[in-house]
């Protein structure tokens, strides 16, 4: 069946957003005079929310005393400097415009707070994107791997599983796919390599933008 919409990632597949997840993570480790941690620390920590990344680069995670605190001033020093050096990877923005101009339906599904989703697509593909959902656990939506995000967007555009395929960057994005029924595209350019993502799943394997019209 030709598919009709693709549902992307955002960090690590459509946005190379980690130089400011890491600024933004050091800031409030700062805060608290907790050790900062490296770039490649926080490649393995992004993924599964922004509470998450907090929990993995505070010392004792959820039992330190001042983890809500962090996290809180993690988020505020995010949506002020989420911008700085955040970049769109290359050839994603004239793949967006392809899928367009044929007609397919296309969303991001992150596990990033839903505001921020919302800014950054607006941001960097104004037009593009026609749905953007981000972490909104607090309205029963469960985060990914849970299926929720992408049934809502299936929902949302009328289709069926088999009519949609997920593009993402990490194990996170397999299970997803996996856990709505969906064929899922691993991207090379992102977060985790090729040998993780093989470990972990993955099946389809691109390492350019344009080379996911070969899988619709």
């Amino acid at each position: 069946m030709n598919k009709k919409a693709v549902i992307f990632d955002l960090d690590g597949t459509l946005l190379n957003t980690l130089e400011d997840l890491t600024d933004s993570t050091n800031f409030a480790l700062e805060y608290y005079k907790f050790p900062p941690k490296t770039i490649d620390e926080i490649r393995q920590f992004v993924g599964n929310g922004v509470a998450k990344l907090i929990e993995r680069a505070i010392p004792d995670g959820l039992n330190n005393p001042n983890f809500e605190n962090c996290l809180a001033i993690f988020k505020k020093h995010y949506k002020e400097n989420m911008h700085n050096k955040t970049v769109c990877y290359d050839g994603i923005s004239q793949m967006l415009d392809k899928l367009k101009s044929m007609g397919i339906k296309t969303a991001v599904v992150s596990n990033k707070f839903d505001d921020a989703v919302k800014v950054l697509c607006n941001k960097y593909f104004d037009g593009l994107i026609d749905f953007g959902a981000g972490e909104n656990e607090q309205l029963g939506i469960r985060k990914k791997p849970a299926p929720d995000t992408v049934l809502k967007v299936l929902e949302k555009f009328n289709l069926s599983s088999d009519e949609a395929i997920y593009v993402g960057d990490s194990e996170v994005d397999i299970q997803t796919a996996k856990n709505a029924d969906m064929d899922c595209i691993s991207v090379l350019w992102g977060f985790k390599d090729k040998e993780f993502l093989l470990n972990n799943g993955a099946k389809i394997l691109i390492s350019k933008p344009d080379e996911i019209f070969g899988y619709l």
